[in-house]
C-alpha cells in the first residue's frame, strides 16, 4: 500500500500524460475577450461617432436635396409650403420652358457642324466594331460601351446644333463644359512645360517655383476681382498697353467668346500652378539613367519625352485631370464676379445656375440642376477612368 501511494503524481505536480491546467487556458480566454471588448468599446467610443457624423453630413443634403429637386418650395407668410411635383423641375430644364437656358438654343448645324457629327459617328461606330470583333469584350462591356457611344452622338448633336449652328446659343451645361475642356487643356500645357522648364540646371530656378505658385495662394474670389481690374480697359491697369496696341474701344463683356475665354484665362491662370507642382514632383522622382540610356542609344530628346518621360508621367497625370474635371464643373467664383454670367448668358455655369435659382428662391429647380450636375461629372469621370485604365495596360 505504501509503494502503491507513493507512485501517485503529486497533486502540485503536472502528469506528463494528462492536458495543460484548465484555469490557465480559462484565464487567457478571459484575457483575450477582455481586450476584445476593449477594442470594440474603443471603436464604438471614438471612430464610429465621427464616421456616423461624417455619414451624417454627406447624406443627408443628397437625400434632402434628392427630395427638394421632385417638390416645389413655396415661402407665404407665416408658413413654408412643400408640395410634390415629380420629375416637373427636371422636364423643366430638358425640354420645358428653361431648355433653352439649360441646353441652349439649337438650330440646323452648319456644313461644319455636320462634319464633326460624322466623323464622331464614324469613330463611336468603329470603336464599338473593333470591340465586338476582338473577342476580349464580354456582353455586358459592350452593352455598356453601346450606351457610352450613344450619349456621345447626342451630346455632339447638341454641341453642334449650339455651336456650330445659324442662330445657335450654348446653354449652361455646354458653357460648363467649354469652360473645364478649354481650361484642362491649357492647365495641362501650361503646367508640364513649367515643370520641365524648373527641372533644367538654370539660375534662380528656386524662385521661379515659388513665383509659380503664387497664383495657387491667392482665393478664388480675390482672382476674380483681380482679373475683373485687369479686363477692364477703360480705367483697369492695361488700359495704356491697350490704347498703345489700338485697343482703346476694345471690350471683354460684349463679345459671348471674349467672355468665355476671359474666364478660362482667369481660371487657368489660378489652377495652372497646382498642375505644376504635381508633376514638378513627378519629374524629380523619375529614374535619369533610362533618359541616358535612350540617349546613349541614338534617341532624341523629343523621342525621349514621347516615349519615356510622358508614359512614366501618366499615371499621375490622370489623377491630376481627373481631380480638375471634378472641380471644373464646379466653377462658379470667376464667372460670376468677372462677368456675372453674361452677356446675358454666355458664361453662366450649371452652379453658377443653380447659385441664381436658389437666390431668386426657385429652390426646386436649382436642385435639380445641382443633381443634373452630378450625374454629368459622375458620366464623364467614369468614361475617363476607364478609357485611362485600358490605355494604362496597354502600355504596361
Amino acid at each position: 500500500m505504501a509503494s502503491r501511494t507513493s507512485s501517485l503524481p503529486s497533486p502540485e505536480e503536472p502528469s506528463l500524460a494528462g492536458p495543460a491546467p484548465r484555469p490557465r487556458i480559462r484565464r487567457r480566454a478571459t484575457q483575450t475577450l477582455g481586450a476584445w471588448r476593449s477594442d470594440g468599446a474603443a471603436r464604438w467610443l471614438f471612430a464610429w461617432p465621427a464616421v456616423l457624423l461624417i455619414l451624417a453630413l454627406s447624406i443627408f443634403p443628397l437625400v434632402a436635396s434628392l427630395a427638394l429637386s421632385v417638390s416645389k418650395l413655396v415661402f407665404n407668410p407665416g408658413r413654408v409650403d412643400l408640395s410634390f411635383i415629380g420629375l416637373s423641375n427636371y422636364q423643366q430644364l430638358l425640354f420645358g420652358l428653361e431648355r433653352s437656358h439649360f441646353l441652349g438654343v439649337m438650330k440646323p448645324p452648319n456644313p461644319i457642324g455636320w462634319a464633326v457629327l460624322g466623323i464622331v459617328a464614324a469613330l463611336v461606330t468603329a470603336t464599338w466594331i473593333r470591340s465586338a470583333r476582338s473577342g476580349q469584350v464580354r456582353t455586358r462591356g459592350l452593352v455598356l460601351r453601346l450606351v457610352g457611344g450613344l450619349l456621345t452622338l447626342a451630346f455632339t448633336w447638341l454641341l453642334v446644333q449650339t455651336l456650330a449652328s445659324d442662330g445657335g446659343r450654348p446653354g449652361s451645361l455646354v458653357v460648363t463644359v467649354i469652360f473645364v475642356f478649354g481650361g484642362i487643356a491649357l492647365q495641362l500645357a501650361l503646367g508640364l512645360g513649367l515643370a520641365i522648364l524648373a527641372v533644367q540646371q538654370v539660375p534662380w530656378r528656386r524662385v521661379f517655383r515659388i513665383l509659380f505658385l503664387i497664383p495657387l495662394t491667392i482665393t478664388p474670389v480675390g482672382v476674380g476681382y483681380m482679373f475683373l481690374m485687369m479686363t477692364d480697359t477703360s480705367k483697369g491697369p492695361l488700359e495704356p498697353m491697350l490704347v498703345a496696341l489700338g485697343l482703346r474701344n476694345f471690350t471683354w463683356v460684349t463679345d459671348p467668346w471674349l467672355a468665355r475665354i476671359a474666364v478660362i484665362i482667369g481660371d487657368t491662370w489660378q489652377w495652372t500652378p497646382f498642375v505644376f507642382i504635381v508633376l514638378l514632383a513627378a519629374l524629380e522622382s523619375l529614374d535619369l539613367e533610362i533618359n541616358e540610356a535612350a540617349r546613349v542609344d541614338g534617341a532624341s530628346r523629343l523621342q525621349t519625352f514621347r516615349h519615356i518621360t510622358l508614359p512614366a508621367l501618366l499615371p499621375v497625370t490622370t489623377t491630376i485631370v481627373l481631380i480638375r474635371i471634378i472641380e471644373g464643373f464646379k466653377i462658379i467664383d470667376m464667372p460670376n464676379i468677372l462677368l456675372g454670367g453674361g452677356p446675358g448668358t454666355a458664361t453662366q455655369s450649371m452652379t453658377l445656375q443653380a447659385y441664381i435659382d436658389w437666390n431668386t428662391l426657385n429652390l426646386g429647380r436649382s436642385a435639380a440642376v445641382a443633381y443634373l450636375l452630378l450625374i454629368l461629372v459622375s458620366v464623364v469621370a467614369t468614361v475617363y477612368v476607364s478609357f485611362v485604365r485600358r490605355r494604362v495596360t496597354e502600355l504596361a
